[in-house]
């Protein structure tokens, strides 16, 4: 059985490689294959992916998609060299991202961060994810296209300038939203499911994934 993740306890080891993320301006083109940009998040339609069949016959056409979905305001807050991310609408909370490597890094000052050090990112096979900034500043995400053969070397981090959300599609690797200081607050609205099929940089990779970021 796999073990659980303590998403606020991830215990990374030191010394970990560094592979650095492609900074990308996100717009209609960059965002092919990953999700899209939403102007308006009440006209953003969440996908839903029907429950698979397990054997030969199919799921029957009418069932297997009613799960629906949930919405709340995920949070995303730097302390210090730490990126702390709450989900209102699934329950959860997490270290998202380093300033600093984990083993020196500290909460107890207000510098602003020069970086960010991705040590997990996850998907959703159950259905689609709505991230909307509720402040309207800029923030960024880190994504990778479907695959369970995942490498760090796939992931893109897309700058947003705040103006607009980002829809993410069904089985699309991401990792929450990365605001740029302080504290930042988005829409969230997902598949209800909250399926999350996970990779650990730091323990399959040995390597932290890094994203210059700029105010």
């Amino acid at each position: 059985m796999q073990a659980t993740i303590d998403y606020l306890n991830p215990g990374l080891p030191a010394g970990l490689a560094r592979v650095v993320m492609p900074v990308v301006t996100a717009a209609a083109g960059s965002l092919a294959g990953y999700g899209r940009l939403v102007d308006d998040p009440a006209e953003c339609r969440v996908e839903i992916v029907r429950w698979p069949a397990r054997g030969t016959r199919p799921v029957d056409a009418d069932t297997g998609d009613q799960g629906g979905t949930t919405e709340g305001v995920f949070v995303c807050e730097w302390q210090g060299d730490i990126l702390y991310g709450r989900n209102e609408a699934v329950g959860g909370h997490y270290i998202l991202a380093y300033a600093q490597p984990p083993e020196t890094a500290r909460t107890d000052h207000a510098e602003p961060p020069r970086r960010m050090m991705l040590w997990h990112a996850n998907y959703h096979p159950d259905g689609g994810q709505l991230f909307f900034p509720l402040d309207h500043r800029p923030f960024y995400v880190p994504l990778a296209l479907p695959g369970d053969d995942v490498t760090p070397e796939r992931f893109v981090c897309f700058r947003f300038d705040g103006r607009q959300g980002l829809y993410i599609h069904p089985e699309v690797w991401h990792e929450g939203v990365f605001g740029l200081a302080g504290t930042q607050r988005f829409f969230d609205k997902q598949g209800a499911v909250h399926a999350r099929v996970s990779v650990d940089f730091a323990r399959e990779f040995g390597c932290l994934l890094v994203a210059e970021i700029a105010p």
